[in-house]
């Protein structure tokens, strides 16, 4: 078995390889990763905390997820596009979130555009990017990519909309995450 292919968990389902490392990531890829997100409200969370974790592993951004929850009122767009400047400052103390100004300001920045969303909803805009075939499953780490035209084109959009830390690849982790390409492996039980 190449070091890419899916992993057989103690009982006995085989995961994606990154699916059997942590706990954490076991739970995260049986009931979450890969599974449809609707809502805006849902979907704005996954928007954030995906720009959280650009430039960090994804284990630190999950871990941390309740405190982010709280952190950002459960990430409700009308109340975080009202937070102000005594909120950043509280943002920037609090030890249990990534106290990265630039991703402090693009979470506010990213409730207001929602807000915004002029004859559409965040949920229909994300979801209008969704590949219009499912592409082939992956075998092997190197099967799956980490941009695609859609990522590319949803991450365009979502700019010209005012949302920020929204690039290609951090557009393609929210696609993967929420379900609308399926990135789970050719023989993982979730696929």
């Amino acid at each position: 078995m190449s070091p890419s292919a899916t992993v057989l968990g103690e009982d006995g389902l085989r995961r994606c390889p990154w699916g059997l490392s942590t706990p954490d990531y076991v739970e995260y890829h049986d009931q979450e990763w890969g599974r449809a997100v609707h809502g805006d409200r849902a979907l704005y969370e996954r928007i954030s905390l995906e720009a959280f974790q650009s430039g960090l592993s994804w284990i630190t951004i999950l871990r941390r997820r309740e405190t982010f929850r709280k952190a950002f009122s459960g990430f409700d767009p009308a109340v975080v596009a009202e937070f102000g400047d005594a909120d950043i400052e509280r943002l920037m103390a609090d030890p249990g979130i990534i106290r990265n100004r630039a991703k402090v300001l693009a979470t506010i920045a990213n409730a207001r555009a929602v807000l915004e969303l002029d004859g559409t909803t965040l949920d229909a805009l994300i979801w209008s990017f969704a590949p219009k075939k499912p592409g082939r499953a992956p075998r092997a780490m190197g099967d799956v990519p980490a941009v695609t035209p859609e990522s590319t084109a949803l991450a365009k959009e979502l700019k010209r909309h005012g949302f920020r830390f929204v690039g290609p690849t951090t557009a393609y982790a929210l696609m993967q995450a929420c379900g609308l390409v399926n990135d789970h492996f050719a023989d993982c039980f979730a696929r």
